[in-house]
């Protein structure tokens, strides 16, 4: 297959086909994630309590993020590569540029920030200065003091309403991406419906463009209790080529998530 682009991705929105997302950390997985099929790949700062031990994405440092899309670049071939900024290094448009610029050098074609109207200068700053981004909402896991816990957001008609604003206002600023975590189904339609950027879901429903899921979480490795929105695919599978494979067939045929992976 060809190497996907942002232009490969937004046509497959416009087309309606679903497009499939997983982590990945290390050369390794991505070779195999490529042979499944994926679509894109998160570098996701989700290293800090997969790799790291730690329990919160809270310590995890750009040197992290850039040696980790360093490696993942190292074994893509066909995925998109996203990358995420980790805590506190977009608190200003000027920080945004050149941290983002450091994960774009190690190999990353788009960058993910989390955070709502706060971010539109940065966005806006990032875009023109050629660095694509996908914005994250929902349940934001950098600011899980602030959230009290790992919760489910945008449960109120405010909430969700509030949500679908800063999608457009985002959108509007130059996101090439939304993403969305942990929110009801309804809302994860209504934000897909409202922006023209492909809308990427982890718990936020079927009727988002893509689905994203920790590599570890499919292949049910993760230690402790597995979370509402994951699915273990080496349950059905034999070997993890396969639980890759059925990850990414599953998303395309809109079987996976299904209504027990996701919130009212």
């Amino acid at each position: 297959m060809a190497q996907k682009t942002l232009h490969t991705i937004s046509t497959m929105k416009q087309k309606g086909e679903k497009i499939s997302m997983l982590t990945s950390y290390d050369s390794t997985f991505t070779h195999r994630i490529n042979e499944a099929g994926v679509d894109m790949i998160l570098v996701g700062d989700s290293l800090g309590m997969v790799l790291q031990g730690l329990d919160s994405t809270l310590p995890v440092s750009i040197n992290d993020m850039v040696y980790h899309t360093r490696c993942v670049k190292a074994g893509n071939k066909d995925c998109l590569l996203m990358s995420d900024m980790p805590f506190m290094t977009y608190r200003t448009p000027e920080e945004a540029m050149t941290n983002a610029a450091a994960l774009m050098q190690a190999g990353a074609q788009i960058v993910k920030l989390e955070g709502g109207m706060w971010l539109q200068e940065t966005v806006a700053k990032l875009y023109e200065q050629g660095i694509p981004v996908c914005a994250h909402l929902g349940l934001t896991p950098q600011a899980i003091n602030k959230l009290g816990g790992y919760r489910v957001q945008g449960r109120t008609p405010e909430e969700a309403q509030n949500m679908i604003d800063e999608a457009v206002a985002l959108e509007a600023a130059g996101a090439s991406m939304i993403l969305l975590e942990c929110v009801p189904t309804s809302v994860g339609k209504a934000v897909t419906e409202a922006v023209n950027v492909p809308v990427i879901g982890i718990g936020a429903g079927p009727d988002t463009d893509a689905q994203v899921l920790v590599l570890h979480d499919i292949l049910g490795i993760t230690p402790g209790k597995q979370i509402r929105f994951v699915k273990n695919f080496m349950a059905q599978e034999d070997d993890i080529q396969s639980a890759l494979a059925a990850y990414a067939r599953e998303v395309k045929d809109q079987t996976f998530p299904a209504p027990e992976h996701c919130f009212e």
